[in-house]
């Protein structure tokens, strides 16, 4: 299994262009400190990749990807399509930028897809342009990622609307080489997608974005099984290798202590250093828990649970609020100390 780290940063990335603080100062003096909006790309087959998350800077990252380039003379492309980890708009906005294919998937949960189509009209938008396959990304079995997009039900193509895993290996251009499943990891809704009638952050639960609330019938939008946010568990279908992926937690619930105990490599949130780190620097009036991104040390942090895995452990989405933004803080070594890193935009890893 083969995957490219396109980027590492959090909301906004590195620097946010409204911020001079400290971090996004020293990055744009030391351009090496760059980070771009988080994102990962998986090879599925020979010449097919999937983009884990379409962000504001999916031109970039593809362009500084050479496996993900068009052909000398041609425009097809390697893009298959894209893996939604959930639907704030630092992951979903580069969807429409990739309007000039002729068609392309997009893998998500059912609240994720419908948030885009009905809230975002990314499919009406996109239909004057592209042909945007819609798939399910499923909680429970893997499907796999198979060499050829597979058109969304009911819609008319010269190719017959199937089940991928239906399709016998001899149709297809390429073997797929890996499968997926998602794992909830949180219920938190991005900001346009709120309950109507909300009444405030404390309406809906510690992982309420403001202005949403619950109401009767719906899911907890601070739950994890609601679907709004999860993990990508992607298994290489050869060898059994297993990376995580969880630009994302709110909660390290008993399903993602299972996947992480199994998996070989983690690639996780690292949104903020502790708790406190929101409210400290002034960007927020809620701690980090309560804005949906576990810490990594202090009181529930994830470092302690990473430090006792077998897997590679590595941290992703930093803010530019988080001191492991600057290469020679101090935290650094912490980390070091405990055997886990930070990914880097441009990384490859192979399992």
């Amino acid at each position: 299994m083969l995957l490219r780290v396109l980027g590492t940063a959090a909301g906004g990335g590195i620097p946010q262009w409204n911020c001079a603080c400290p971090s996004c100062t020293g990055a744009r003096a030391h351009p090496a400190r760059r980070r771009r909006h988080a994102s990962l790309a998986v090879q599925a087959a020979d010449d097919r990749w999937y983009v884990v998350n379409a962000t504001p800077d999916i031109g970039d990252q593809i362009e500084d990807c050479p496996p993900l380039l068009p052909s000398p003379g041609t425009r097809q492309t390697p893009v298959a399509g894209i893996i939604l980890t959930d639907a704030e708009l630092d992951h979903t906005l580069g969807i429409a930028r990739l309007r000039e294919a002729d068609a392309f998937e997009v893998l998500a949960t059912a609240a994720v897809r419908d948030a885009l189509r009905t809230r975002l009209h990314l499919k009406a938008t996109l239909a004057p342009y592209a042909e945007v396959r819609w798939r399910d990304l499923p909680h429970a079995s893997p499907i796999a990622l198979g060499p050829e997009p597979w058109p969304e039900s009911g819609r008319s193509t010269a190719r017959p609307a199937v089940r991928p895993e239906a399709v016998p290996a001899a149709a297809s251009t390429g073997k797929p080489l890996v499968e997926v499943s998602a794992i909830p990891v949180s219920g938190k809704r991005p900001r346009y997608a709120a309950v109507d009638g909300g009444q405030g952050p404390a309406a809906g639960g510690p992982h309420a974005a403001p202005g949403e609330t619950a109401r009767p019938g719906s899911a907890d939008p601070g739950h994890e099984g609601a679907g709004w946010s999860v993990a990508l568990r992607i298994t290489d279908r050869a060898s059994g290798a297993t990376a995580l992926y969880a630009p994302a937690v709110a909660t390290w619930s008993a399903a993602l202590a299972d996947a992480a105990a199994e998996a070989d490599c983690l690639i996780v949130d690292g949104t903020f250093w502790d708790d406190e780190e929101p409210i400290r620097t002034g960007i927020g009036p809620r701690t980090a828990t309560d804005m949906g991104h576990l810490p990594i040390v202090g009181p529930g942090g994830t470092a302690e649970r990473l430090a006792a895995l077998r897997a590679r452990c590595l941290y992703t989405h930093l803010n530019n609020t988080n001191p492991l933004v600057d290469p020679d803080a101090a935290e650094h070594r912490r980390l070091a100390e405990w055997g886990i890193e930070v990914a880097a935009d441009g990384m490859v890893i192979e399992l």
